[in-house]
């Protein structure tokens, strides 16, 4: 594998992409302009790279002592220094980058991101492994808000709705390594639970998230929400499904029941302030 490709396949591009593309979309239906739409897309995707790279750098040892194939640095396709100065690089990036949306918008950035980087340097080791993921992505719509004129806050519907879709993430995404992880030490809630709760809890969690997203505006619901509500149900009951050791289909389902999320809000015109 090629050094920029092992670089890119190390930062976690699909959870990478997703939350960027999605924090993207949202920006845009909030009136922010191309240029604000731009600049946001440039924070949050700085963010997420440095919160990939540390990932993948903090667990270095223990995914080659695993021998994850999946893993780039663990395989030796890219020496971890590389990886280290990248992370560094996107972080020194993040920063003014986050701040160039407002003191406000900027500091709820970076607790976002510094939330990812709690949980890869020991949360996820502990049964507090889901604060991080509930206080970055509640933080990232407030980010979004605080960055319009005047800063406004979010709607409370909002902030809830992307605290739970972060929950539900993270329970499915550990689904098909509980045991590995366990056997390695990575003992978050999830781990604790087993993967067949845990894959029940995340559907259950992305299930409330879509229902959030599609009442919370108020008043009539049109009957096009109403199905794409069925969609983002059904996505969260697939992603719930027992998944052989290793695989991403729970955690790439729960990404497409997100994504139907922040469609919803898009489409219905809900501001969210």
């Amino acid at each position: 594998m090629p050094t920029a490709a092992a670089l890119v396949r190390a930062a976690h591009p699909e959870p990478t992409v997703a939350v960027t593309a999605l924090a993207t979309a949202v920006a845009a239906s909030s009136g922010r302009g191309a240029a604000g739409t731009l600049l946001v897309a440039a924070t949050v995707l700085t963010g997420q790279l440095s919160i990939g790279w540390c990932n993948d750098v903090v667990d270095a040892g223990r995914d080659q002592a695993a021998g994850r194939a999946d893993k780039p640095v663990a395989t030796g396709a890219v020496p971890r220094r590389t990886v280290a100065v990248a992370c560094v690089l996107a972080l020194a990036a993040c920063v003014p980058l986050s701040f160039a949306n407002g003191p406000a918008a900027g500091a709820a950035h970076l607790v976002v991101v510094a939330g990812g980087w709690a949980y890869n340097l020991g949360f996820k080791r502990t049964p507090l492994s889901v604060v991080p993921y509930a206080v970055s992505f509640a933080a990232l719509p407030t980010f979004l808000a605080l960055g319009l004129p005047g800063a406004p806050s979010p709607r409370p519907w909002v902030v809830v709705s992307g605290g739970l879709l972060g929950l539900g993430a993270h329970f499915l995404n550990v689904v098909p390594d509980v045991e590995a992880d366990r056997a390695a030490g990575v003992l978050g809630l999830p781990q604790r639970v087993g993967a067949v709760w845990s894959g029940r809890i995340g559907a259950l969690l992305l299930a409330a998230a879509a229902a959030v997203v599609t009442l919370g505006p108020g008043g009539r619901v049109p009957p096009w929400a109403l199905a794409g509500l069925v969609v983002g149900l059904l996505l969260a009951l697939l992603a719930g499904l027992p998944a052989r050791a290793g695989s991403r289909r729970p955690f790439m389902l729960a990404l497409g029941a997100a994504a139907v999320a922040v469609v919803l809000l898009v489409a219905r015109g809900s501001a969210i302030t």
